[in-house]
């Protein structure tokens, strides 16, 4: 039995066909949507690739672009397709071509299903990237005269400075590196030599952080040096005053952007998919509609429409049973209970047998 078996006249029909025609064209758009979106996520994440490990963070904006432009192209056809249906006539040049169009573009709305799962399971691999890559950046922040690292400085500064974030878990990160430069060091100070020889590796580190991790928006001046030292400031208390420096992290910064974008981008998706889904029911339907009046021979009458020809239980048996007989092309066949006609015929003896033969006639 068919499931969800539909009956169509003519004007239902050509009704279906022209308001799939309209909504392919709506899906034409909306493949350039995704396309759009792909590209700004892929911006937005090169934007910041300094900063980032490389990795498969650029998997799910590839993905939408590649479903973007293939979308166009699918549902481009598929307009063409139902613009034709509406005449029964010219529906016999895709009768043919319909079928492996519904299953293929099935396969293309899962891949747009794919991608909206993606955008929120994305999350883990680019914390990891940022953490990685924000990691490598303020530890090279120093090197402004070594070339390939030379624009880290500028980099991690402007980060700061536009998410309002310091470091890269937090402020205290810098505490553990040297991000002054040797050459702005005054090696005939005691105080830095003495810095110098109190650190193992030999680093000048200092319970300090650069200017861009500065709150413009603190009451006093901003408080970037000696920060966990009471005395060297008046009326400053490092463990109950509120600093006066951005307290988040950038990572935590960065991944709360990318997190939003992505969960837009993925809410779009998915309602893309869901549209695109509905769109290939009704083609399938059109396509079954059309497929029964051109069987019926009666091109004004009334046809069936469905979206399986059998149940579903059905049609997992008849594909089971196709899949447990590939291979078995040289065997009898015992599907449809028929036997060999000729498996009880026994074989003749071919062996040698005695043939009197006649002896040639000599010449006279």
């Amino acid at each position: 039995m068919a499931v969800l078996k539909v009956k169509f006249t003519k004007t239902k029909r050509d009704k279906l066909a022209q308001i799939l025609w309209i909504l392919n064209w709506v899906s034409v758009v909306s493949g350039i949507i995704l396309f759009s979106l792909g590209l700004f996520l892929k911006i937005e994440i090169k934007k910041r690739n300094e900063v980032m490990a490389k990795g498969d963070i650029n998997s799910v904006p590839n993905m939408l672009i590649s479903v973007g432009v293939i979308a166009c192209i699918i549902n481009f056809l598929g307009g063409k397709i139902c613009y034709d249906c509406s005449d029964a006539n010219k529906f016999s040049r895709w009768k043919l071509v319909m079928l492996p169009y519904i299953v293929c573009t099935f396969c293309f709305t899962f891949c747009i299903l794919v991608g909206a799962v993606m955008c929120y399971t994305m999350r883990n691999e680019l914390e990891e990237s940022l953490y990685l890559g924000l990691r490598d950046a303020i530890k090279f922040y120093k090197d402004t005269d070594i070339p390939g690292r030379c624009f880290l400085k500028k980099t991690v500064d402007m980060l700061q400075i536009g998410f309002q974030c310091c470091g890269n878990n937090g402020f205290r990160d810098w505490f553990a590196i040297q991000w002054v430069s040797a050459r702005y060091l005054n090696m005939a100070s005691k105080e830095v030599l003495d810095r110098l020889k109190s650190n193992v590796d030999g680093k000048f580190l200092v319970d300090g952080v650069p200017f861009s991790c500065c709150n413009p928006s603190s009451p006093r001046p901003c408080i970037q040096y000696q920060l966990t030292n009471n005395s060297a400031h008046y009326n400053y208390d490092f463990l109950t005053e509120e600093l006066n420096i951005w307290v988040k992290g950038c990572r935590e910064a960065l991944l709360d952007y990318y997190t939003a974008i992505m969960r837009s981008v993925g809410i779009t998706a998915l309602f893309i998919w869901l549209f695109e889904l509905s769109v290939l029911i009704g083609v399938r339907y059109l396509q079954t509609a059309m497929k029964n009046v051109l069987l019926l021979g009666d091109l004004e009458g009334e046809s069936d429409g469905w979206l399986l020809e059998n149940s579903f239980v059905e049609a997992a048996k008849y594909n089971i049973n196709i899949i447990k007989n590939l291979g078995k092309a040289n065997q009898i066949s015992t599907v449809s209970g028929m036997n060999d006609p000729n498996i009880d015929v026994q074989n003749t003896n071919c062996g040698k047998t005695n043939v009197t033969t006649k002896s040639i006639p000599a010449a006279s």
